[in-house]
This record gives structure tokens, C-alpha cells and sequence, in this order.
């Protein structure tokens, strides 16, 4: 083949180019089927990490100090899109966190859940159940190239340019939450033990050094995923005025608050 050498830098700058894309373009968010899960030691500890993850209070009483589950953010076991999915996040930790001012690994974010959202207790690292844990979100990430998240990672987007109104949002509350969340906030309660529909104040909600007890983070979810079944029904408006509502309802706190944000970069919604 005779190719000039401008033709050869050419090709090659193109083939870089393509690479990059290929290496940044964001994966489908597709659940492995639960047939992959292999036999053995490993596919034990993934379906024991996917209990611990969606009976967190039941099965962690000790690290869990409220009502709540992992999935009742992390939706349909970490597989919905803009519900905070787990799949593809082996992949890509350790990640630089701003809130901590610094590269934290997987095994700190699952415990930075445990201390902030389920204002609890973190596992040992070297726990069984930090292992099942961990397990079952590698599996979750089976073929997504590491480095790379996913469509649907985190909360969605939501226009950062509005301003919340939380005595519209109370209303927007009532009218689309209460049924389900109760009218202060405290849940609904399943016969048999726990919550039918978690707590979004009161003790038995996440803490105030959450990221859902942020406004903005909290609309987006809300944005997304709520009514339940019916996410995408509330306008951004909406969303955001409902957040800076129940975000703001009495909650535990937590007392490590003020050495979040670090580098001083905190968000304009972050607690005080």
C-alpha cells in the first residue's frame, strides 16, 4: 500500500479520535441476566450482597440506625436509570469526590452510605458482608468497559436555574406524596415489619449529611422516579419545590457535617 505520510497521520489521528469516543461514549445501563451468576463461593456472596442491599435494616440492624433500605434510593436492586444505578460503578472507583476533597474507593462511598443515608454505622472493610456487597455490584457491572459510567448514572438532570418554593412544594407534597410517604413524612409501615414506602423525615429517614437531603439532588430523584410508577410526571418546577419541602422536614443529623466540602467548593443546596 503506498500512503504519503500525511495520509498515515491522518488515518492515525482518525483512529485516536474514534478510540476516544468509543473509550468516552456512555454504555447502555443493562441488567446481566441472573443466569450469569456463577455456582460456587463468588455466586453465593453476589446474591447474599444483593439481600444485604435490599434488606438493609432487617439484615444490618447493627450499622443501620433508621428504616431504610439501600434500594429505597437505589431502585430495583441499583438497576434503574436515574435512580442512582449500581451497575457500571465497579468500574469506576476510585473516583475523586468533592464533599470529601478527595479520591475515596468504592468500599469508602458504600460506607459514606452507611454513616449518611442510613445514618448509620460503617462495615469493616474487610467484612463478609462488605465482600457480598461488593460482589454483587461487580456483577452488576459485567461488560461495561472500566472507567465508564453508564447512561443513567446518578439522578438525571434537572435545571439548576430554578429557585425552590418550598410552601408550593408542601402542597405538590400533599397532593402527590402524602399517600404513599404519610403526611409528616414518616412512611408507611409494612404488617410484617419495616416500611411499604420508606420514611423521608422524621428518625427514620436518611440524615442530614445525605446527598438526598440536598434540594437539587433530592428534585432530580424526585423528577425521575416519583410518584412511584410514574416518574417524569412532575415538572422540574415541581420536583424541585417538593424537594426543598421534605428535604428541610425534621431529620436526624449528622455530626461530621462540617468537614464535608473541604477544598471549599459546597454546593449552593448543601446543609449548613
Amino acid at each position: 500500500m503506498n500512503m504519503t505520510f500525511q495520509s498515515i497521520a491522518a488515518s492515525l489521528a482518525l483512529g485516536l479520535a474514534g478510540s476516544a469516543i468509543a473509550q468516552t461514549a456512555a454504555p447502555a445501563l443493562n441488567t446481566p441476566a441472573a443466569s450469569t451468576i456463577p455456582a460456587g463461593p463468588k455466586g453465593v456472596a453476589i446474591q447474599e450482597g444483593k439481600k444485604l442491599l435490599t434488606e438493609t435494616h432487617q439484615r444490618l440492624p447493627t450499622n443501620v440506625g433508621n428504616g431504610l433500605n439501600c434500594t429505597s434510593c437505589h431502585l430495583a436492586g441499583g438497576t434503574t436509570a436515574n435512580a442512582s444505578p449500581w451497575i457500571g460503578i465497579w468500574g469506576v472507583f476510585p473516583e475523586y469526590r468533592s464533599r470529601s476533597g478527595k479520591v475515596i474507593s468504592l468500599t469508602e462511598r458504600v460506607n459514606d452510605c452507611f454513616e449518611r443515608s442510613m445514618n448509620g454505622k460503617p462495615l469493616a472493610y474487610d467484612s463478609v458482608e462488605m465482600n457480598n456487597i461488593l460482589a454483587y455490584m461487580q456483577w452488576l457491572s459485567t461488560g461495561v468497559p472500566t472507567g465508564t459510567s453508564v447512561k443513567g448514572r446518578g439522578f438525571g438532570p434537572l435545571d439548576q436555574k430554578l429557585k425552590p418554593d418550598a410552601a408550593h412544594g408542601k402542597d405538590v407534597y400533599a397532593a402527590k406524596c402524602a399517600s404513599c410517604h404519610g403526611a409528616t413524612g414518616a412512611g408507611t409501615r409494612n404488617p410484617s415489619g419495616g416500611y411499604r414506602f420508606p420514611p423521608v423525615a422524621g428518625k427514620d429517614s436518611f440524615n442530614d449529611g445525605a446527598g438526598m437531603a440536598r434540594t437539587y439532588t433530592a428534585a432530580a430523584f424526585v423528577k425521575h422516579n416519583m410518584p412511584l410508577g410514574q416518574g417524569g410526571t412532575l415538572s422540574d418546577q415541581e420536583a424541585l419545590d417538593v424537594a426543598e419541602y421534605f428535604t428541610h422536614l425534621p431529620r436526624p443529623l449528622y455530626k461530621f457535617k462540617t468537614k464535608d466540602w473541604p477544598k471549599g467548593d459546597k454546593p449552593k443546596d448543601a446543609r449548613g
